[in-house]
């Protein structure tokens, strides 16, 4: 896993998940079937404009391919944060178009999200 302070600390998609719940990040931005970006429990849709990637983490599965992830810390423009999460590999059920979303989201890594 890459972008954590502390590697062998935490080494799951599960972990980095409930440390940003305990953080206060709680909710994901999802890509609907209409390939609208829009952030859970809200009906905003969003432009990758609109959203700034703050924190990568990236999870490699240790026997497969198919556990590939990398969870993003985004926020939006009025400061919301979610996040969103990409699996990748032979298993990836993404559109093309959620991958043009994301690597049109600009990137401006903090430590904010290090955990020690």
């Amino acid at each position: 896993m890459e972008g954590t302070g502390n590697i062998d600390k935490m080494t799951t998609l599960s972990q980095v998940m409930t440390r940003l719940t305990q953080r206060g990040i709680h909710r994901e931005f999802r890509m609907n079937e209409d390939l609208e970006m829009k952030l859970e429990n809200s009906e905003k849709t969003y432009q990758p404009n609109e959203l700034t990637i703050i924190k990568t983490y990236r999870f490699e599965g240790p026997s497969s391919p198919d556990d590939n992830a990398v969870l993003y810390v985004v926020k939006d423009t009025e400061g919301n944060m979610g996040m969103i999460i990409d699996s990748y590999g032979a298993g990836s059920n993404y559109p093309k178009e959620f991958d043009d979303f994301l690597r049109e989201v600009p990137i401006l890594e903090s430590d904010e999200f290090d955990f020690d």
